[in-house]
């Protein structure tokens, strides 16, 4: 039952302020009726309103105690997604790129929750949807059940706008099943073929000194003829050819040598010398090549680029069976290594060189007193692409283009992206 204005002055008149103690008291209680608290098992999260532009993390009043607070700002991808559904096939990279401009950024949008706590293990299956938390993006993941099913509640907020509440089931899946970080296929060939050597290293592997046939070009199925020490403990080998010096260009330090990968061997027997056959070879194997433990590194399927803690100023000084330039998933050698503190997994920028241009506006007084070093400007770098670290030396670093926006090329820089 409401109270009236006129009953609210007749009261005054016969009773002063404590008649408005009461009718204040009695307002308030009646405003508290006409609504109710919703319960927590049934709160959901506005669909957001699409935005663009820079978002800077909340600070610690704003943001729940069980939430980290990140300095850095991320943007939005343009045209980025409002819900997607991951299908067999998709990478984690290429899924946060739908939705962030710089996707190292990934963990910093992503809503934790009880079923899902790793930003990096999604499965084919789960909806993905985008929503405001105290104003900033967050990715919700709503997980399927094990019939693929996820129940989704609508509704409609005060201004009408529809709410979508999905509520799945847990449901247990092992680590194979999630999709990879990065194309698994696109690393992988190259996992065991690049390596750097020191000349004492080199020098001191066992080799090739003939074959059964006396033939100079040898293959598959080969047998041949090796001299030098070998573990009898390991029957296979890889075959590498001497490659080219990895010099650094800014210091003229020999930082190694690159060798060449031409195929596999297994050791049949151990004497003076040793037979074995080549199991496979990706190039002719020659009299001479030499013979490497295997490299039995596997990809990393559950793990997200990663930004450096520092700056490093790296620069590209050879390309992966590449003559003049590169672009997506190729690979390039940068001058710097796990002596710069640099990981398996670490992200950086390549950068072109920048340009001169010629001022033609420059006045003739100017050219008059001598001043044509004003002629020429030097143009600021460009970024051309985004490189992930996933073979890591003491003083140098094999990289995938995971991104390219123009070619990579020899003398390029590399560098924490700025």
């Amino acid at each position: 039952m409401g109270i009236h204005t006129l009953d609210i002055k007749a009261l005054m008149a016969k009773y002063g302020r404590f008649a408005l103690l009461i009718a204040s008291a009695t307002l308030i209680s009646a405003c508290s009726n006409t609504s109710t608290m919703p319960d927590n098992n049934d709160l959901a999260v506005e669909p957001f309103e699409p935005q663009s532009g820079s978002f800077e993390p909340v600070n610690a009043t704003q943001a729940s105690e069980n939430e980290a607070v990140n300095t850095q700002s991320f943007q939005l991808a343009t045209n980025h997604p409002r819900e997607y559904i991951v299908k067999k096939g998709d990478t984690l990279w290429d899924i946060a790129s739908l939705f962030l401009k710089d996707p190292w950024f990934w963990p910093e949008i992503w809503q934790r929750n009880p079923q899902v706590q790793n930003p990096h293990l999604i499965y084919p299956g789960d909806i993905l949807t985008l929503t405001y938390v105290n104003g900033i993006p967050r990715i919700q993941v709503a997980r399927a059940t094990e019939n693929g099913d996820i129940i989704r509640r609508e509704s409609t907020d005060a201004g009408g706008r529809k709410v979508v509440k999905l509520s799945p089931k847990i449901h247990r899946q092992t680590l194979n099943e999630a999709i990879p970080s990065i194309p698994a296929d696109a690393v992988r060939q190259f996992l065991t073929r690049p390596r750097v050597v020191t000349q004492d290293e080199w020098a001191a592997a066992p080799y090739i000194v003939g074959s059964d046939d006396a033939h100079l070009i040898l293959g598959a199925n080969n047998k041949v003829y090796i001299r030098g020490k070998l573990d009898k403990e390991r029957s296979r080998y890889s075959v590498f050819r001497e490659g080219g010096q990895l010099v650094d260009p800014d210091t003229d330090e020999l930082l190694g040598f690159e060798v060449i990968y031409a195929g596999e061997v297994r050791i049949h027997k151990y004497a003076t010398p040793s037979s074995g056959v080549l199991l496979k070879s990706s190039r002719e194997v020659l009299i001479g090549d030499r013979l490497l433990p295997t490299d039995k590194s596997a990809i990393e399927q559950q793990y997200f680029p990663r930004l450096p803690d520092d700056y490093i100023d790296a620069k590209i000084i050879s390309l992966f069976d590449a003559i003049s330039s590169i672009a997506k998933y190729q690979i390039a050698v940068i001058n710097r290594g796990s002596n710069d503190n640099l990981e398996i997994g670490h992200l950086l920028a390549t950068y072109q060189a920048g340009g001169y241009a010629r001022d033609h506006f420059l006045d003739k007084t100017s050219r008059d007193r001598g001043d044509e070093d004003k002629l020429e400007i030097l143009l600021p770098d460009e970024r051309s692409g985004l490189l992930m670290l996933f073979k890591v030396f003491d003083k140098v670093s094999y990289g995938l283009v995971l991104k390219s926006t123009r070619s990579i090329s020899n003398g390029d820089r590399a560098d924490k992206p700025r």
